[in-house]
């Protein structure tokens, strides 16, 4: 029957297979954030490797899994579209041309590796399944990376997540890959090896439950989060501005002080150039307490940085972090001078050519609290260039302006992956996103507590504790990568075996 049903798809007119395996690419994307349906990523990848047929030439297969990477990238970054929506009337045309570009060309990643396979490795389904890793890997490298919906994140949610302390995001990536092929498995001759992967699977979630969090220690810094809910398309309009800042200075100076106060990105919608010898009304505030806020600034070469700024309890400067990874096409043009010829600005037309990346990487040192990592937004899906530094941080500090992704997806698979990078330090994480949605988040990844999206408020929580340097801080990809290229070559000399 399975044989059957396999042929009759293989038979099958092109524009048919194209449709079904890029439902079935929808149907893995159901496992990411906020969905969060693990079981259907599995199913969908194990019926894909069950449809593969070791006779298709390169180019077919590569075209049949480019298909099923176009389902997957076009639901899992259905959000990618909002930014273009914030001022409808200059970009909203570009909204479609985003989501079919960004869809088109993550799954090529997927149709490359798929056609290095068929070419180069061992024309099986697990060939196809460690190359899609590889793919994954590639993706989050190169032309300045984008690991946002890696298959890997599917775990997020799950006990298996906790294994990021040891490989990363990459290891969950190959992780969802075996197990996929071990439900391949069941269908098959090999049907007790898929057994046994399964059931070692079930165990290590059993074993991995990360339990309750840990309560606070008596003395932990109390940290007050702050959530102005400033609607993107109002943050930066002189009619609204002063407003959502009010708000924060009403929040920040309410109930008792806490131990460090944390504003979002770009919270102050000015120049830090022009308000930097005039605070008194946040020093007050503060009262005393230090104070981590976003502001964009320039530098006397006039460079412009999106930057995070600590405050110290006298009202002076402390610390000024610059964001490093910047957001290609929103906060820098690539090519600017060609597309500025050609009329086109980019969301960050107000700056030029847009901001200039950091040169710092951190840490920031925090008042009576120790050393934060600082992360600006995007930064945080980067596992790979999170850099702890000489000491040990005490923390991970995110600030991001998730308004950009409107109400759907994007603010909650953001949040997902700051989660995961809290495991991978092992150090908690406080988030403080604009519009929401905010959270203290421990070593752990477990959520404490959190503000939700699309409300306006303070949340003060106690600072969970710090763990010992994880696996992954030491170690980082290499591990995992080593594994894959060692696979690699594994699965190149079976080829060679083959067909000698």
């Amino acid at each position: 029957m399975a044989e059957t049903i396999s042929q009759r798809f293989a038979d099958a007119k092109a524009w048919h297979r194209f449709v079904l395996l890029g439902g079935l690419g929808v149907v893995a994307a159901l496992g990411q954030a906020p969905l969060d349906i693990w079981p259907a990523t599995l199913l969908a990848f194990a019926i894909l490797f069950w449809l593969y047929d070791p006779q298709a030439t390169p180019k077919r297969a590569m075209w049949q899994v480019w298909a099923f990477g176009v389902g997957y990238f076009a639901f899992s970054l259905r959000w990618i579209v909002e930014p273009f929506f914030v001022d409808l009337a200059r970009h909203g045309w570009m909204a479609p041309f985003a989501i079919i570009l960004m869809a088109a060309g993550a799954a090529l990643f997927w149709g490359l590796a798929a056609w290095l396979s068929q070419r180069f490795l061992r024309r099986t389904a697990s060939s196809l399944g460690l190359m899609i890793v590889g793919a994954e890997i590639t993706r989050s490298l190169i032309l300045s990376g984008f690991p946002w919906a890696l298959i890997g994140h599917v775990w997020i949610t799950t006990p298996m997540a906790q294994l990021a302390a040891f490989g990363g995001p990459h290891l969950l990536s190959l992780l969802t890959i075996v197990a996929a092929l071990a439900l391949t498995a069941l269908a098959g001759p090999r049907r007790m090896t898929g057994a046994v992967v399964l059931v070692a699977f079930a165990v290590a979630a059993f074993l991995l439950q990360p339990g309750a969090p840990v309560p606070p220690e008596p003395d932990a810094p109390m940290v007050r989060l702050v959530q102005p809910n400033a609607p993107q398309h109002q943050k930066w309009d002189p009619a609204h501005r002063d407003a959502f800042v009010r708000r924060m200075i009403a929040a920040t100076g309410e109930g008792p002080r806490p131990d460090l106060v944390v504003w979002p990105e770009t919270a102050i919608p000015y120049l830090l150039n022009h308000i930097e010898d005039d605070m008194r009304v946040i020093v007050d505030a503060a009262r005393g307490a230090p104070l981590v806020f976003g502001i964009q600034r320039f530098d006397v070469d006039r460079s412009f940085y999106n930057s995070l700024v600590v405050m110290g309890p006298s009202g002076t400067v402390d610390a000024i972090y610059d964001k490093r990874h910047l957001v290609p096409f929103g906060e820098y043009m690539p090519g600017a001078a060609l597309l500025g010829r050609a009329g086109m600005a980019g969301l960050a037309r107000n700056l030029g050519t847009g901001f200039t990346p950091g040169a710092t990487p951190g840490p920031v040192t925090i008042p009576g609290i120790g050393n934060a990592i600082p992360l600006i937004c995007y930064e945080g899906i980067f596992a790979e260039e999170i850099i702890d530094g000489g000491d040990r941080a005490r923390l991970l500090l995110l600030i991001t302006n998730d308004a950009w992704f409107g109400q759907a997806a994007g603010p909650y698979q953001h949040l997902a992956q700051a989660r995961l990078r809290a495991i991978e330090q092992g150090l908690p994480m406080v988030r403080v996103a604009n519009t929401g949605i905010s959270a203290m988040i421990d070593a752990k990844g477990r959520i404490i507590a959190h503000l939700p999206l699309g409300v306006n408020g303070a949340l003060d929580v106690a600072l969970p504790p710090a763990l010992p340097p994880t696996f992954y801080v030491r170690m980082g990809d290499w591990p995992v990568v080593i594994v894959l290229i060692l696979l690699t070559i594994g699965h190149v000399i079976g080829r060679m075996r083959e067909t000698n």
